[in-house]
């Protein structure tokens, strides 16, 4: 079976596509094809026509042809066939089967002609293989994506940091040349207080004036946890300072002897914090989010299984804020909406459509690092059915001798890609880090906590299973329960789209930015 030119012509005879498989002229195919309609006559009841050189195969398609243009010597049998596969495929990759919607997808088809035909023999392949082929996925590209966008996010938490230090260490300058005329003012009044946090020192010198004071407190609220220059280097002739010093030492000493943990130096400013999570940069940011308790049993099934999704809007601009959101929800129906008191229910129940219930007054306005927004609109979904678990795990634990086997594997359903999972596993108390003998991902101990973290940095198509066997010294099964399971998805179980913002006083609709992430809250097999 040789194919020479397969082909998407028109009635009269016009090439909307056509591929070669082997050396030809482009006159000579040009001819081949306008040479096709005149020979098809009416009435025929077979679908392929010889002439003295070659054989045309075709299948009508609505007002055009699908044709292919073999040697005689072919085998019309293979020929039907490859017609037959070919048929199915334009379908897939045309949006409309005229001639615009075939030039529109031209490159597509020749692609996935090419998938079909190999140097003019067929190949074996289905529909599907052909149209993952020509998607080219890649999961090692995917990762890569992943891991230099991390890398990228990673080093923005980096710079704005340092930025954050760099404005502290000048208020820190500022209040250095400062601190020295208050020390000796306050030390001239003698109102010298023992208090080692930095409110009262700059209320001690309220005798100053009201303008430093209020800078002095200002600055105390950013920088909790920390001493100030004025504090850690007074002048010289202050010597009961080292009196407070001890006063706070002791003070220190006894919070730590009731049992509270102190950790110096370490506490974040609220420039770190904020560093964190940036800020939405678009007028308006509409999330999504799902929250996963899940509670599976270790011997199959499931106790628990409960999702509750919040719709949260949050608007940076006043002008921004007398719209309505327009949604569409997913197909689950075991899922339960219920709107905020002070939406239109029914306007929500009948179009879909999130607004006030009085369309006068706007929606609440945020700036950038408050709170994630105003929720609009709540939603459940519980089962017990475990086909709707993203994730299940399953741990066969065994004693051999002097040495316990455990061997762990995952499953995911097609419905997620799952990110950033980590599957926690509790170990016996263990003198060294446990052998792991196989793994799919990588692998952590934690001597503290006595656990072993197993982490995929993503599971999708190429990765749906995996398993780990690690060996440890005897020990009882149920020492490896509960397992704790974490992991995100930028898809969740209610499919819910944000489509538009309706502006109620007129003009274009505001720009908005929709996130979305279903994100595990408590999630463990027992």
């Amino acid at each position: 079976m040789v194919v020479l030119a397969a082909s998407v012509i028109s009635k009269s005879g016009k090439a909307l596509v056509s591929r070669q498989f082997v050396d030809m002229s482009r006159i000579r195919i040009e001819g081949l094809l306008a040479a096709f309609p005149k020979l098809v006559g009416t009435g025929r009841q077979h679908t392929y026509i010889e002439t003295e050189n070659v054989r045309y195969v075709y299948q009508p398609i609505e007002g055009l042809y699908l044709l292919l243009v073999t040697n005689k010597q072919s085998n019309i049998l293979e020929d039907l066939e490859t017609l037959r596969l070919l048929s199915k495929l334009v379908p897939e990759y045309s949006p409309s089967l005229e001639e615009e919607g075939i030039c529109q997808a031209a490159f597509e088809l020749i692609f996935a002609f090419d998938e079909v035909i190999s140097l003019g023999h067929r190949e074996n392949v289905t529909v599907a293989q052909v149209k993952q082929y020509c998607e080219m996925d890649s999961h090692e590209e995917r990762l890569h994506k992943l891991v230099m966008q991390s890398k990228i996010n990673e080093t923005k938490d980096i710079m704005k940091r340092k930025a954050s230090e760099i404005d502290k260490s000048k208020i820190d300058r500022t209040r250095s040349d400062k601190g020295g005329f208050m020390s000796l003012q306050m030390a001239s009044s003698g109102r010298i207080e023992s208090s080692f946090s930095e409110m009262s020192i700059s209320s001690s010198g309220s005798g100053f004036g009201n303008g430093f004071g209020a800078e002095a407190e200002t600055f105390s609220s950013k920088s909790k946890g920390r001493p100030s220059a004025s504090a850690t280097a007074p002048p010289k002739g202050l010597g009961m300072k080292l009196g407070k010093t001890q006063r706070t030492n002791q003070f220190l000493e006894s919070l730590k002897a009731e049992g509270e943990v102190i950790i110096e130096d370490m506490q974040p400013t609220v420039g770190q914090a904020r560093s964190t999570a940036p800020p939405p940069t678009d007028p308006i940011t509409l999330t999504v989010e799902e929250k996963l308790n899940v509670t599976l049993k270790r011997d199959g099934g499931v106790s628990n299984f409960d999702v509750q999704g919040t719709l949260l809007l949050q608007i940076l601009n006043q002008e921004d804020a007398f719209i309505q959101v327009q949604i569409q929800t997913g197909e689950n129906t075991g899922i339960l909406f219920k709107t905020h008191p002070n939406i239109n229910k029914e306007l929500f129940s009948n179009e879909n459509i999130l607004g006030l219930k009085d369309p006068n007054r706007p929606f609440p306005t945020g700036q950038a690092g408050d709170a994630a927004g105003v929720g609009l609109l709540k939603w459940r979904m519980q089962s017990v059915d475990e086909s709707v678990v993203p994730l299940t795990i399953n741990c066969w634990p065994s004693v051999s001798g002097s040495e316990t086997y455990v061997s762990i594997e995952y499953e995911s359903s097609s419905m997620f890609d799952l990110q950033n999972v980590v599957i926690s596993v509790p170990l016996p108390a263990l003198r060294e880090a446990p052998t792991v003998r196989q793994i799919d991902g990588e692998w952590r101990y934690d001597s503290r906590n006595s656990t072993l973290e197993w982490s995929i940095l993503l599971i999708d198509g190429s990765n749906r299973s995996g398993s780990m066997e690690f060996v440890v010294p005897p020990a009882d099964t149920s020492v490896f329960f509960p397992i704790s399971v974490r992991f995100t998805a930028a898809k969740t179980f209610s499919d819910l789209k944000v489509l538009n913002t309706l502006p109620l006083r007129g003009g274009p609709s505001p720009k908005f930015s929709q996130r979305t992430q279903l994100i595990t809250e408590n999630y463990q097999v027992v």
